[in-house]
């Protein structure tokens, strides 16, 4: 084993938490080591939408020009078909931005990986962890190989684990997790050409749903959904049941029939959880410290909000201006007051059961009423938060305006 530098931090996983938490780090002046088992660029699975707060983050970041001018459009108009009523409006702004993007993955990750390594991040591609050194009951660094096999150590003053749901740092950590909740929806995604959608179509069906977005090269990603109990069934016959599930709203399924498949289907289903994101020499950023269904398609925006939060958390701590233990609670707190709300929502779309009468009849009101409908497009695209529009004196607004 060859031991290598010390390093300030050493990030595991490269994608949308990685790179810009070792960007930041490094921008900070930080000495920091990005890891990953992929080489960029690379797909991954992905919703790809980045709604207006990781839009604005983008912007901060100086990134936004580079995303825009990949060609994918701008998701300015949020549309929710329920059948009997139709929801459609813009999302309140976060720092003057209200529109949404949706890259493509290989696209999106090379502008966050390069970015880092422009800020002096030291980067490794085809690298895997296997193993988190432990000292002291404290995390030291990582051990692992590159693609020439060798065995490699590498210390860091923190290991940053950013290496996704079934995170190798949080398994060996043994970081705590709560408000567990298991796999609700599996939803399977393909791209289509000529099928013109401009802007976060949504349809809501009794124990179905599903969404299509535009994204590069005129593509359009149509992710359909079904409750993870009869995931057994969906997979038998993927394209079958997908088609069949569009369906329930002809016009749409009939723009689907004059269209073209371009690649083939893709899918899966997650759990809900939080983890606890730190502890002695460690810490999670995105989802693996996080996640929960994809429906709202928050994952991106939810993670650059973690690495701008746990970066900034650790420079306090790296810098001698903090205690780790001060900083990093302030991030869990911080994560999780702003999570939580919208974790509730996204669990409950994410059943594809029937909202409760009372909910259906709220949504019902909004209809026509452009700043409710504004307000629950905010909802999706994380710029209001659920307590927020579900709030008494919320409800009793949309009550007043119907009669």
């Amino acid at each position: 084993m060859v031991m290598g530098p010390h390093f300030d931090a050493i990030v595991v996983g490269a994608r949308c938490a990685g790179a810009p938490t070792a960007m930041l780090l490094a921008r900070a002046g930080h000495r920091v080591l990005l890891v990953d088992r992929a080489t960029f660029p690379s797909d991954t699975i992905s919703t790809h939408v980045i709604h207006a707060p990781g839009v604005a983050a983008l912007r901060r970041w100086g990134l936004l020009d580079a995303v825009i001018s990949t060609g994918c459009p701008p998701l300015a108009t949020y549309r929710f078909d329920f059948g009997h009523f139709r929801l459609e409006g813009t999302p309140p702004p976060v720092d003057g931005l209200s529109a949404g993007y949706a890259p493509r993955r290989y696209l999106l990750d090379s502008i966050l990986v390069d970015a880092a390594v422009a800020s002096g991040v030291q980067l490794r591609e085809e690298f895997s962890v296997h193993d988190v050194l432990v000292e002291d009951g404290a995390v030291v660094g990582v051990a692992g190989s590159g693609p020439d096999g060798r065995r490699v150590a590498e210390r860091a003053r923190v290991v940053v684990g950013a290496d996704g749901r079934n995170s190798r740092v949080a398994r060996a950590v043994r970081a705590g997790q709560y408000l567990d909740k298991p796999k609700l929806q599996y939803g399977y995604y393909t791209y289509w050409r000529d099928l013109p959608v401009d802007g976060f179509d949504a349809y809501v069906r009794p124990d179905r749903g599903w969404a299509a977005i535009p994204t590069n090269d005129g593509l359009t990603l149509v992710v359909v959904g079904w409750p993870y109990a009869d995931v057994r069934a969906y997979k038998r016959d993927v394209e079958t049941n997908y088609l069949a599930t569009l369906e329930l709203a002809p016009e749409f399924a009939e723009q689907v029939h004059a269209a073209t498949r371009v690649e083939p289907f893709r899918g899966g289903g997650v759990s809900n959880y939080l983890r606890k994101p730190y502890g002695p020499g460690w810490a999670l950023v995105g989802d693996a410290g996080y996640d929960r269904d994809p429906i709202t398609a928050q994952g991106i925006s939810d993670a650059f909000r973690d690495a701008e939060v746990c970066a900034r958390a650790l420079d306090d701590v790296l810098q001698g201006r903090r205690s780790f233990e001060d900083a990093m609670s302030d991030y869990q707190m911080t994560r999780d007051a702003t999570v939580l709300p919208v974790y509730e929502f996204t669990t409950q779309l994410a059943t594809l059961a029937p909202p409760p009468p009372e909910v259906a009849s709220l949504l019902a009101s909004a209809a026509g009423n452009p700043d409710a409908m504004d307000m629950f497009a905010g909802v999706v695209a994380a710029t209001v938060s659920p307590a927020e529009f579900f709030s008494p004196q919320n409800v009793g607004r949309l009550r007043s305006a119907v009669g």
